[in-house]
């Protein structure tokens, strides 16, 4: 049985965390409105569900292969939720306009598509972290195309949220001291959740 609980808190931390989707989405609303920062939410979306459904594809053909190859998956999994933690400890995950892809018009959709669609942050996080809530740590096709809906749906959610109130979330981007202390609770969790992959890799 699929453990979604767990799963979805782990998205959840990830997710919170400032980096250029939030700077993106919250300045772009600011200077062209909400529709422009909705149209580049729908392409995110699909730009995540297009890389969570390839790295499914993957992982339910990696996976079979073997119990080693599960083992080195969790520790994998541990490094990535503490490169993570690193992240947004130091605060690389950059959430400033500056960072933003600058694009117009009709193509802010495509963009949002785009970058999450090649993301290779994002295929490894999936890849690699889907597997630890999943008994024996071998994902069915289906059991990770419902985790990937999860996963989706969590972001855009919290993408929404950001969209829908802009005004106030730029504010707490933009506090740099409210920013790292949010950042720094999430990289402790964070490192709290990469211990236990790692701890469950060699029980």
């Amino acid at each position: 049985m699929i453990d979604i609980a767990g799963f979805a808190l782990a998205v959840l931390l990830v997710e919170l965390t400032p980096g250029p989707n939030m700077g993106w989405l919250v300045a772009l609303t600011l200077s062209e409105g909400r529709r422009a920062g909705l149209g580049a939410i729908t392409g995110i979306a699909l730009g995540l569900a297009a890389n969570a459904a390839l790295s499914v594809l993957a992982a339910s053909l990696i996976l079979v292969q073997g119990a080693g190859l599960t083992q080195g998956v969790s520790v994998l999994a541990a490094a990535m939720m503490a490169w993570l933690a690193w992240e947004a400890w130091r605060g690389s995950g950059e959430s400033s306009p500056a960072a933003i892809p600058r694009t117009g018009g009709q193509r802010h959709a495509l963009a949002g598509f785009v970058i999450n669609l090649l993301n290779p942050k994002a295929a490894l996080f999936f890849l690699t972290v889907m597997p630890q809530f999943v008994p024996g740590g071998q994902p069915g096709f289906w059991q990770g195309l419902a985790m990937a809906a999860t996963s989706v749906a969590i972001a855009t959610a919290i993408h929404l949220v950001l969209v829908l109130g802009s005004d106030h979330v730029r504010a707490l981007l933009l506090a740099e001291a409210r920013a790292r202390a949010v950042r720094r609770v999430l990289a402790l969790a964070m490192l709290g959740v990469a211990a236990w992959f790692l701890l469950k890799a060699f029980a």
